[in-house]
């Protein structure tokens, strides 16, 4: 018998194969964090350990994390956008700012069909998710 809660919703994180690997975490970190910025509802409740101890709160349902090449990061940016499903991204560019301001504006100046993802980050319907991600290997 298992005790395993099924989630209405899905959580997937998408980073580009071939980064070195604190770039594969900073991306995701970010991405992450910036779900949690547009859906509250992710953060569960605060954790305590048996001495009475606080902790932060973690995401409250997993995190899918997949691996895409350029060509898979902007399949999945496209069929997130056809399907309305929210996206949050970090591109290439993002590598060499130092703040959220600047982020924005490197992001904002160039257009969608030319953005150089590096990850992608989505939370919705888990068919929408697994829609939106098919064909996508989980992060190895």
């Amino acid at each position: 018998m298992s005790n395993a809660i099924v989630f209405e919703t899905k959580i997937a994180v998408v980073v580009r194969d071939g980064l070195a690997a604190w770039q594969k975490l900073n991306v995701a970190c970010f991405l992450a964090g910036g779900l949690v910025g547009a859906y509250p509802e992710l953060a569960g409740e605060r954790y305590r350990d048996g001495s009475g101890r606080p902790y932060g709160p973690l995401i409250r349902q997993p995190v899918l994390v997949f691996a895409a090449d350029s060509a898979g990061l902007t399949r999945t940016l496209t069929r997130a956008n056809e399907r309305g499903v929210p996206v949050s991204l970090y591109t290439a560019e993002l590598f060499a700012t130092g703040n959220d301001r600047d982020n924005r504006a490197a992001v904002a100046a160039v257009p969608t069909e030319a953005l150089d993802l590096v990850g992608l980050a989505l939370h919705a319907e888990r068919r929408e998710v697994d829609k939106v991600t098919r064909g996508l290997k989980l992060h190895g």
